[in-house]
């Protein structure tokens, strides 16, 4: 930092590398970001709650409070047959120096910016996963998100319908006319989370008579 204190520096854990951006500090600085040559990365709010957590399926995005407001995984081939949310480019400022851009697992970028001049660190990693590989069990959705997500198609629907009202005012067969095929795949992929998930009997029913209404 231009106040002379360690920004950004890389050590070795046994085989592998970790990179540790700290605060602005000269003694006790705390960690805001830790990146591991291994796939598991996390990010921490001023407050030092976790801000994003990165492993070797994806990511989940917090918010200062811990709620989690995001989640994606990466493009892997033994997950490929799950319903998978994909990346949306990230972007995070840790400090007034230092930020974080995330646009895939392989490229993963730490920019420092003091006194007009800037470096940066690509810190993602291209983990290759096999079927030998021990995975984690996969992130769990709450009862609450497989509900938002119903309602989400079903509101996307309903535009769909709207959308097709006002441009073709006189057709009178509007319920044979069948939604997008996004629209039926999307209703697809979130009940097979339903399954997947062994979420109850009766939330499986409510997010069937949503999405199908």
């Amino acid at each position: 930092y231009p106040s002379g204190n360690l920004a950004v520096m890389v050590v070795r854990h046994e085989a592998q590398l970790v990179c540790i951006v700290q605060e602005d500090k000269p003694s006790k600085a705390k960690i805001q970001a830790a990146f591991q040559s291994w796939g598991r990365s996390t990010c921490y709010h001023p407050s030092g709650t976790v801000w994003i957590n990165m492993d070797l399926q994806g990511g989940q995005y917090f918010n200062q409070t811990g709620s989690r407001v995001r989640r994606w995984r990466w493009p892997n081939s033994i997950m490929s047959a799950e319903p998978q949310a994909p990346l949306s480019p990230i972007f995070i400022s840790l400090n007034q120096h230092v930020g974080v851009r995330i646009l895939g697992q392989d490229k993963i970028i730490i920019s420092f910016l003091a006194m007009g001049r800037q470096a940066k660190f690509n810190v993602g990693t291209k983990v290759q996963v096999s079927s030998s590989i021990q995975l984690p069990p996969p992130i769990q959705l709450s009862e609450g998100e497989l509900l938002l997500l119903a309602f989400r198609v079903r509101i996307l629907q309903l535009l769909d319908r709207l959308r097709g009202c006002l441009t073709f005012p006189s057709t009178n067969h509007w319920d044979k006319i069948k939604p997008p095929v996004f629209l039926t795949t999307q209703a697809w992929k979130i009940l097979e989370l339903c399954t997947s998930v062994g979420v109850s009997t009766e939330l499986r029913s409510s997010v069937q008579a949503i999405v199908n209404a």
